[in-house]
């Protein structure tokens, strides 16, 4: 049994770290599970979704907590949930024992992972609502500005008729003999998730804009086989893809997301970079598909599009269906 915190296995500023609609768009959560699961195994994939949560409820409970009430509201209070992202059902009151720990009890009641999960892969034995377990432990701890690790009790995936859930402190769970309470702790190192996301915080807190994600930035980010490529103009995008294909790193992307998110694609130089871009992608090997494409460009993109061009209306769509594609491709290797 694992006795020492696993390292951080997300890089917090992937998209994923990033992309809060991940939390309910079935089609990305059941992508994820699978794509995890292949890739890294069941404890792998549970501690990888766990840590992806909290970094999500984490940044979303600290919000409330700081900034969330503002009176009068700050411009940007869209980026700030007054509530959970995740719909979260708490039983009751924490109730404080005689040493001072604190307890919650709750539910996901849309159990949206557990039917993800299940369309996806078939029913399960275990309780797999994972990244829901992470957001809700990030979110109690931002809020009560101490560590507390949610551990699922009922999954709608194995057949329960809900998903809840307890949440105790650490120490707490590492005194039971909860094997699945210990291995949540360990996956969970609470430290370093803090500091990325106090980082984060800070660092918006200077910004004008305290969107969590930048349409306009460059970063380009890769995950297993799947790669997310801003659209900035032909020359930029040929750059990276030479770049990254240069990595042995990079040599499973099989699926390029390409985002056009903010871009303006004209039928004359725009057209035209955005074909080699496309071409480049393909003759990389790897499949692409079209993300954000606004209403300006649609006719563009319409008369570019061919029957194997994929395109999706935002990017954690987008993202899913790149995941999907990319498990398909193994299986029929």
């Amino acid at each position: 049994m694992q006795e020492a915190p696993l390292p951080l296995l997300v890089d917090p500023h992937d998209e994923l770290a990033r992309e809060s609609r991940l939390l309910c768009d079935s089609r990305l959560l059941g992508a994820l599970h699978a794509e995890f699961g292949e890739r890294l195994g069941p404890s792998g994939a549970a501690a990888t979704l766990l840590q992806l949560g909290y970094l999500h409820g984490l940044r979303d409970g600290l919000r409330v907590l700081r900034c969330g009430f503002l009176d009068p509201p700050h411009p940007a209070a869209e980026a700030h949930p007054t509530s959970p992202r995740l719909a979260i059902r708490l039983d009751a009151k924490p109730a404080a024992s005689t040493r001072g720990a604190i307890e919650f009890t709750g539910s996901w009641p849309e159990r949206h992972e557990a039917h993800a999960r299940s369309a996806l892969l078939g029913g399960s034995s275990e309780a797999s609502c994972f990244l829901s377990a992470g957001y809700t432990s990030g979110w109690l701890s931002g809020l009560h500005e101490t560590e507390l690790v949610a551990l699922e009790t009922a999954c709608a995936s194995r057949g329960d008729a809900h998903c809840t859930f307890v949440a105790r402190e650490p120490l707490a769970w590492l005194s039971t003999g909860a094997e699945q309470g210990r291995a949540s702790v360990w996956a969970l190192p609470f430290p370093e998730l803090r500091r990325c996301v106090e980082r984060e915080l800070a660092k918006a807190a200077t910004s004008p804009e305290l969107s969590t994600f930048d349409p306009d930035s460059p970063a380009v980010h890769v995950w297993g086989p799947v790669m997310v490529l801003p659209f900035s103009g032909s020359e930029e995008c040929l750059r990276a893809i030479d770049l990254i294909g240069r990595d042995p790193a990079a040599g499973e992307v099989s699926v390029v997301v390409l985002d056009l998110s903010g871009a303006v694609i004209d039928e004359g130089f725009g057209a035209v970079a955005l074909e080699n871009v496309l071409e480049a992608i393909e003759a990389w090997g790897a499949e692409p598909i079209l993300a954000g494409v606004s209403p300006l460009s649609e006719r563009v993109v319409g008369e570019l599009q061919g029957s194997h061009l994929v395109v999706r209306k935002d990017l954690p769509l987008a993202i899913a269906s790149a995941f999907q594609i990319a498990h398909a491709q193994r299986r029929f290797l």
